[in-house]
């Protein structure tokens, strides 16, 4: 079982926040994804004349067994989260030849030590390209968190780089 991905059905004019590990897809107007980022990376994905579109947000590149304590298939990794969007959209009557892709995040945050970020979106970038799809838009690597915002029906993205500041 995939954990975390939805189908979701809010009121119009909704904002539906999207946390590590999700992915929701919709297909009605007046909706729209948010997350905020870091070292994590959310791709933003739609089907324009299907009308059909989501986001995901994944915290690591990719996974065998995708085990993430008790869950399996765990839509953290990015080969589990970037599958499970996309094959949503195709299910919900999107066609892989329209799929417009908007990729985000992937900094290296000051003080993490580590490059997971730019292994975030290296990783996103290369499954792009492997599944045959181009990308519209991306702000990807650097080293400030994100807040996105992304309307699916239109397709526009909003992005703003936060702080990082200490206290």
């Amino acid at each position: 079982m995939i954990m975390g991905s939805q189908v979701a059905r809010p009121a119009s004019s909704a904002t539906l926040r999207i946390l590590p590990g999700d992915c929701h897809v919709v297909d009605y107007p007046d909706v729209q994804l948010a997350t905020t980022l870091g070292s994590c990376v959310a791709a933003c994905v739609r089907d324009p004349v299907a009308g059909v579109g989501g986001m995901n947000h994944f915290m690591l590149p990719k996974s065998d067994n995708g085990l993430w304590g008790p869950h399996q298939a765990s839509l953290r990794f990015g080969n589990f989260a970037m599958k499970q969007l996309i094959d949503s959209i195709l299910a919900r009557g999107g066609r892989r030849d329209r799929l417009e892709v908007k990729l985000f995040g992937g900094a290296n945050l000051r003080g993490a030590g580590a490059n997971i970020g730019w292994e975030n979106a290296r990783y996103a970038e290369a499954y792009i390209a492997a599944a045959g799809l181009t990308v519209a838009a991306r702000h990807l690597y650097g080293s400030l968190p994100r807040l996105i915002r992304y309307m699916p029906m239109t397709g526009k993205a909003f992005m703003l780089e936060l702080s990082d500041e200490e206290d």
